[in-house]
């Protein structure tokens, strides 16, 4: 496997950890244990004694935050930044990777000032739901990089088989950034029931909670039933992304079911982390399945020419 793309799996892999572990931060309410930004209590490391006994929150809160911080800091941006070279030099056989070098390390940037500003902004469902967006979206240029492969090496499908994948794409991004608006703002048990919401199929929308809850679940029906499709489609058209699409859908079914089960359960702590980690699951799977059927195809990326 060639540097490039074995470090952008290995870079995959570990924003997925990280976006579990930001859900630990988010379902422990440990958000703001580091009230400042980019030290944590004025300190590079924070020990208990750093800690002011009117902080309000548990060392291993602290920690947990400042973990989520190293790990997106010192390990996961350079590795992304490595990544972003070797793939940038590797446009000489493929074109097509330039592209993504520069918007991996535009992307890069903008994440790092996002957990400031989320930090800053006293973690505001809007700057967390942000954050988590940017996190995707790199997580996504990562796959992109580490599944790349030259148009002759690759199996192209249907073009209509690549826009239905984009489409499910899209409304995973959705579902997951309405679901950390749902966490924010406390609205996890806003609908006390499932699959209805308090005893209804469209519940009265008048209470903010309920709606941000129900639009969550309303954009995770949809994306479930395009994986559904997606999947289908992939086996008929006997692709080699067919077993990840499966998979997909066999996440997001799972994440599904799991959150309703969570819901008569009050949601604990582990469950939400759980919910998450299927989620971040199916997100990749399906974004993956759009990498493979892309590389297939000889279209340029933004304008360039693909090399021969």
């Amino acid at each position: 496997m060639r540097a490039y793309r074995l470090l952008a799996f290995l870079g995959a892999i570990l924003t997925v950890v990280l976006i579990v572990l930001g859900a630990t931060v988010r379902a422990t309410n440990s958000g703001l244990s580091c009230p400042d930004w980019p030290t944590c209590y004025g300190t590079w490391v924070p020990l208990p004694g750093d800690i002011p006994p009117d902080a309000g929150y548990a060392y291993y809160q602290v920690m947990l935050e400042w973990v989520h911080r190293l790990i997106a800091g010192v390990i996961l941006g350079p590795l992304v930044l490595i990544t972003a070279i070797l793939a940038w030099r590797a446009r000489i056989e493929d074109r097509r990777l330039g592209p993504l070098a520069l918007l991996l390390v535009g992307l890069l940037l903008v994440q790092a000032l996002l957990g400031g500003v989320t930090v800053l902004d006293r973690n505001s469902p809007w700057s967390v739901a942000v954050h988590l967006v940017a996190a995707s979206l790199v997580l996504t240029l990562l796959l992109g990089i580490a599944l790349h492969r030259a148009p002759a090496e690759a199996a192209a499908g249907p073009r209509r088989l690549l826009g239905l994948t984009l489409a499910t794409w899209i409304t995973a991004v959705i579902a997951m950034a309405a679901a950390a608006v749902v966490a924010k703002q406390g609205a996890s048990l806003a609908c006390p029931d499932w699959p209805l919401c308090d005893g209804r199929l469209i519940p009265d929308l008048g209470d903010p909670l309920v709606h941000v809850q129900f639009m969550h679940r309303a954009w995770a029906l949809v994306t479930v039933v395009l994986a559904a499709v997606l999947a289908w489609r992939a086996v008929t058209t006997a692709h080699p992304a067919r077993r990840l699409a499966l998979g997909a859908l066999t996440n997001g079914l799972v994440a599904l079911l799991f959150a309703g089960w969570a819901i008569y359960a009050a949601w604990p702590v582990w469950a939400m982390v759980v919910h998450q980690a299927l989620a971040i699951l199916y997100f990749a799977h399906v974004t993956a399945v759009g990498w493979m059927i892309w590389w297939g195809h000889r279209q340029p990326l933004l304008g360039e020419r693909a090399s021969a």
